[in-house]
């Protein structure tokens, strides 16, 4: 997520006001160590232009 984030320019502060949320939030999202909701997933996602499978689903291959 800090990857995409970062693309754009986003601060996390920044991504956090967009999706509504406080950026701790986004902090603990990109350490891994927060699951977001269906809601949030899907606004981080579109704030960031891309899939939410390319953020927040894991690829074992």
């Amino acid at each position: 997520m800090k990857e995409y984030r970062a693309r754009l320019g986003l601060t996390q502060e920044k991504l956090a006001e967009i999706v509504g949320v406080r950026r701790e939030t986004i902090i603990f999202l990109e350490k891994g160590k927060y699951n977001p909701s269906l809601k949030l997933a899907h606004n981080i996602a579109r704030a960031l232009e891309v899939g939410i499978e390319d953020i927040f689903i894991l690829n074992d291959d």
